[in-house]
């Protein structure tokens, strides 16, 4: 039998081949498990990406392009926590919570509104707090009433908001804090069309389905969950033509006052998680920038405005309309990679009085 050499390095060459094939495979997935989480890489950027709004993902996995920040005061709303620089959004999301902010005040007389949290100059996944909140499209309003003068610097770190609940008592509001105010502002919030969602404590939930004596069409979209007793959390559809955002499911039909809220009250909502005896509790796992979409990358690294004043908006925000949407986009950045420079991408012009 002769010796094919021929073959015996071909299948040599294989081999080889399989084995650096394999190197390489272990070696990307090793670099991919060794990138920091995508939180510290996104909580690090202080101003966001210049370019035309965009949000990409999904409201828990994704990331915001062209947000603009909420100025700090505002007649009717005043920004709460500044350390966190979280008063972040999609124009859409400022925009809504200017005139809610209003509508509020002079449609049914609350002082004004206490802003929590709404997103990282960039969006994306937060060092502290949130799972949501990663695309511009989230936003927290205390149940507090805002004070009738401006509050400090210091006074916006410490100060505690109201928690709605009476502690004695499991799930029950505390009728000694809670008003019918506190039910007109999360209804009001609640009817605006581009509000997906108003998610609160599930005890606010019961009473507003116990005592709501209006229309009762947008309560369905006032949902239960964990936690928000001291502040309730508005969530807002993918504006128009956002291509790279993903909506929520659909609200189920009926105002929510059913066995889905029934279920907050047995004991599953709050039973703790079965573990083995002497089984060790699962080490957390942070989503890296490769788990969020491929566009997320792009507005990481994309360029930051000259200043945070520039890109603080507030209802006098306006797209420029002279140029093409699809010239501007992150998406059309993304195709043609290398032929329009980031740098060249226009932004509205900045908030009249903040220049």
């Amino acid at each position: 039998m002769k010796f094919d050499a021929r073959a015996a390095l071909r299948r040599c060459g294989s081999t080889v081949l399989a084995l650096i094939m394999g190197v390489s495979l272990v070696s990307a997935e090793a670099a991919a498990n060794d990138a920091p989480p995508a939180k510290e890489l996104f909580g690090a950027k202080d101003l966001p990406m210049q370019a035309a709004p965009a949000s990409f993902g999904f409201y828990s996995k994704g990331c915001l392009a062209g947000g603009v920040a909420i100025p700090t005061d505002g007649p009717t709303w005043q920004a709460m926590r500044l350390s966190r620089n979280r008063r972040w959004g999609h124009p859409a999301m400022i925009a809504l919570i200017e005139r809610f902010s209003h509508d509020a005040v002079e449609k049914i007389g609350w002082p004004g509104l206490l802003l929590g949290d709404i997103s990282q100059p960039r969006g994306g996944p937060m060092l502290s707090g949130h799972a949501s909140h990663q695309i511009g499209l989230d936003a927290d309003i205390w149940l507090t009433p805002m004070p009738q003068r401006m509050l400090s610097y210091q006074e916006r770190e410490t100060i505690s908001a109201t928690s709605m609940l009476d502690k004695s008592k499991f799930l029950t509001v505390d009728p000694s804090i809670w008003t019918p105010s506190h039910a007109r502002l999360i209804m009001m919030a609640a009817s605006y069309p581009q509000v997906e969602r108003v998610f609160v404590n599930p005890a606010i939930k019961k009473k507003l389905c116990d005592t709501w004596r209006g229309d009762r069409a947008a309560l369905g979209k006032v949902r239960p969950i964990y936690g928000h007793d001291y502040h309730f959390h508005i969530r807002i559809k993918c504006p128009p033509g956002s291509k790279g955002c993903k909506d929520q499911a659909v609200v189920p039909a009926g105002d929510g006052c059913d066995r889905s809220l029934a279920w907050w009250f047995t004991d599953e909502p709050w039973a703790k998680p079965k573990q083995k005896p002497g089984a060790k509790p699962p080490k957390p796992k942070f989503a890296k920038l490769a788990d969020l979409p491929k566009a997320c990358a792009l507005v990481l690294n994309g360029p930051a405005p000259a200043s945070e004043q520039e890109a603080t908006y507030g209802t006098a925000y306006r797209a420029p309309a002279a140029i093409p949407a699809a010239a501007t986009s992150i998406e059309a950045v993304i195709e043609a990679a290398g032929e329009a420079p980031l740098a060249n991408i226009p932004v509205p012009s900045p908030r009249p009085g903040l220049q």
